[in-house]
């Protein structure tokens, strides 16, 4: 076992038990960082380049797919350095950096996730009036709202961490930094961390998911009262990838939480497991479900492989 004899170095966790074949882990971690990267870029580069899409529905989209780029490249340089180079070692600064970017991408997409729940309610609820409600200024602004929102949530949280002092041992619990993670290493007084950790996710992603759930009760009554069951179904289907990317984000996000506070004798490959699928699952997925599940960016994205076959 690796130990640094220095506070001022954590140590990342890999797979905790198969550390014997964890560079067979690196195939499919660059594969799953490949297509998040490639799958999101996509998705911005066929919406920007499409003028019918330059709509809100997908103007949301694009703040997701930014959201999921933001994370996947803030976990990259640590995951690849421990399974590519296996190198666990991490400066304080640097883990801190880190976290503040993984915890700040993951409250903007919390936060898109629950415009795009109001921009599906819009479209259900108040179809007539749906261009007019969700102007591009609007979308604009809202936009802006909520990432100022996600910045300035998380700023206190690195100043916070770097008034603490960190004993040995310094051994992390996963292959990247996060707060609650990176607050246990500490050997003073971490009651102010703490409580500013549960105000951040309970005002943010805590008041986001159950703005969501009002938001589909809503969808669900308006469409209830329609009288046509074609039309019922059709209503419903245009909210099945926003449910699968409310469900990919919300339940390993919960999951994670969960273990943190109330499973500290899981298993550490539990701990492990449940983190890397909070921020590795996500990005991969969305672009895959909007673009099988929704037909405008499958036609668009299909058309540009056709028209480069030679």
């Amino acid at each position: 076992n690796l130990t640094v004899e220095s506070p001022d170095v954590f140590l990342l966790t890999g797979i905790p038990g198969l550390e014997n074949l964890q560079s067979w882990f690196t195939i499919p971690l660059c594969t799953m960082y490949v297509v998040a990267i490639l799958g999101n870029c996509t998705i911005l580069f066929i919406i920007h380049t499409e003028m019918s899409l330059h709509q809100p529905m997908y103007y949301f989209l694009s703040m997701l797919a930014l959201s999921d780029l933001g994370l996947s490249v803030s976990t990259m340089p640590t995951m690849l350095s421990i399974f590519l180079l296996n190198s666990r070692e991490v400066k304080v600064n640097a883990c801190i950096a880190q976290l503040y970017f993984i915890h700040t991408f993951s409250l903007m997409e919390s936060a898109v996730l629950l415009t795009m729940a109001f921009d599906r309610f819009v479209a259900i609820h108040q179809p007539l009036r749906y261009t007019s409600i969700l102007t591009d200024s609007t979308v604009l602004r809202t936009g802006l709202a909520f990432a100022v929102r996600s910045v300035f949530m998380v700023m206190p949280t690195p100043i916070l961490l770097r008034r603490l002092r960190f004993c040995l041992p310094n051994v992390l619990s996963h292959s990247f930094c996060l707060h609650q993670d990176v607050m246990k290493l500490s050997c003073s007084d971490r009651r102010v961390n703490s409580i500013l950790g549960l105000f951040v996710v309970v005002s943010t992603m805590g008041l986001d998911s159950l703005l969501i759930v009002l938001s589909y009760i809503l969808i669900i009554s308006t469409v209830l009262g329609i009288a046509s069951r074609v039309e019922r179904l059709k209503a419903l289907n245009t909210c099945v990838s926003h449910i699968c990317a409310v469900l990919i984000f919300y339940v390993p996000m919960i999951g994670i939480s969960m273990i943190h506070r109330f499973g500290k004798h899981a298993s550490p490959l539990v701990h492990v497991l449940m983190a890397d699928v909070y921020v590795l699952v996500p990005p991969v997925m969305n672009p895959i479900v909007y673009s099988v599940k929704t037909k405008q960016i499958r036609r668009r994205i299909l058309l540009r492989f056709h028209r480069r076959r030679p």
